[in-house]
């Protein structure tokens, strides 16, 4: 039984920075995760993809980030249960929650932060009826090490902020890079989409737009593309790999059978210290939802700073709590 402050869920960075929060504070923390490592989607989607807006930061390697983040809690020596899923929940009779994971594992604490970021998660995939035989055969739905894609052929499919952002790195990886996109607009950032306008108009990729892949051929291995284009029929292009980026395909998982008021895929909570409906039970980070929420890494550090305060006042009701800035009292000074 691991018995702790603040119990959180979800190893993202979000609740990485939880741990640095709450220990500010002299709280204790364990995190929970179904993947084997800590990190998040930055760990398991994206490590080797540059990140723009965290702070002090013009770009930082989202697996970079990740470790920095480890590194920033290692005084409060947090600990981890990695590789099981949070499965149930129950209320205490001296007000602790007893949180069992899918292999039985028992935590109990008086404070739960669900950082899950989008919950469970699978990449939305595109209707080629044989896409499942060239899965990690030429096709992939996530990039891990782009340096797998070095000196090769790379067609990515899609209009959003994954898709731009991937083909403006590959540009300088890939041997060639097609981006397909079945509208003339995008759905990313207005920067990216002028970046891959420019890379297209300089010849350095390839742009197809009104255009979706409809079909793919290979012996055992993928090594060519069907594209039906709205005007020009369907177009034949040889490549070594085929990336569909639309996204993935969020679910709560047994989170959302704990009692949370839920709005679609996120669970509501008030902007005074991102608390649930349930006493005791904060969400962080892209799990949650309130009216003007922005999903980003940056707004989730902001939420589990004030979720923090919250908590040890929850912890420790009769206890005073004085904010201090960290430049007088260095991550010790709390007392």
């Amino acid at each position: 039984m691991i018995e702790t402050d603040i119990l959180i869920i979800g190893a993202g960075p979000c609740g990485l920075f939880t741990v640095f929060e709450a220990g500010l504070l002299k709280l204790r923390c364990h995190l929970i995760d179904a993947l084997p490592q800590p990190g998040g989607q930055l760990t398991e989607i994206y490590p080797k993809k540059p990140i723009y807006d965290i702070p002090g930061y013009p770009s930082v390697l989202a697996g970079e980030l990740v470790d920095n983040l480890m590194e920033q809690i290692k005084p409060f020596d947090p600990g981890f249960t990695l590789g099981e899923r949070a499965e149930s929940i129950e209320k205490m009779e001296d007000g602790r929650f007893k949180l069992i994971t899918n292999r039985g594992t028992v935590h109990l604490a008086p404070v739960i932060a669900i950082a899950g970021g989008l919950g469970c998660f699978e990449p939305r995939k595109p209707p080629i009826s044989n896409i499942a035989d060239f899965e990690d055969k030429g096709v992939e739905y996530i990039i891990k090490d782009p340096e797998i894609y070095r000196d090769k052929t790379v067609v990515i499919a899609g209009g959003g902020d994954s898709a731009l952002d991937w083909t403006i790195f590959l540009a300088d990886v890939a041997k060639e890079v097609t981006l397909v996109h079945r509208r003339t607009s995008f759905r990313g950032a207005l920067d990216s989409v002028e970046k891959v306008i420019e890379l297209h108009e300089s010849k350095k990729i390839n742009l197809i737009t009104e255009a979706q892949v409809i079909g793919l051929n290979g012996n055992g291995k993928l090594n060519q593309v069907q594209i039906k284009h709205k005007t020009e029929g369907e177009i034949s292009k040889t490549t070594d790999h085929f990336i569909p980026l639309f996204g993935l395909s969020p679910k709560l998982g047994p989170i959302g059978k704990w009692g949370l008021n839920l709005t679609k895929n996120a669970i509501d909570v008030n902007t005074f210290d991102y608390a649930t409906n349930v006493e005791g039970i904060y969400a962080i980070g892209d799990i949650n939802n309130y009216p003007g929420k922005l999903k980003l890494i940056l707004c989730g550090f902001h939420e589990a700073t004030l979720m923090c305060q919250s908590a040890f006042k929850l912890i420790y009701p009769d206890k005073k709590l004085s904010f201090k800035y960290t430049t007088v009292t260095g991550v010790d000074g709390f007392e």
